[in-house]
């Protein structure tokens, strides 16, 4: 009830302020809409698409660092011995 009771509130309140163009108070909408979204998020804890790119940059980097690794100790211990 509450959270319906909120987005009523924010409605009122831009009748009041007089945005009646469709434009304004569309505009206005999806910005409660988008700011509740985010509150939303950040009490679940999920990152946001920004943090989630940059974590899968680092691990893709990671992974190259480590074939790059792997691919050294190969050469070496196919150079190393020899009977």
């Amino acid at each position: 009830m509450s959270k319906s009771k909120f987005v009523i509130d924010k409605l009122a309140k831009l009748f009041e302020q007089g945005l009646v163009s469709y434009k304004d108070l569309s505009a206005e909408i999806l910005n409660i809409l988008k700011s509740k979204r985010d509150e939303i998020i950040f009490k679940m804890k999920i990152t946001s698409k920004e943090e989630t790119d940059v974590q899968n940059q680092r691990i893709e980097n990671l992974e190259k660092k480590i074939e790059k690794i792997e691919k050294n100790l190969k050469t070496k211990f196919k150079k190393g011995k020899k009977l």
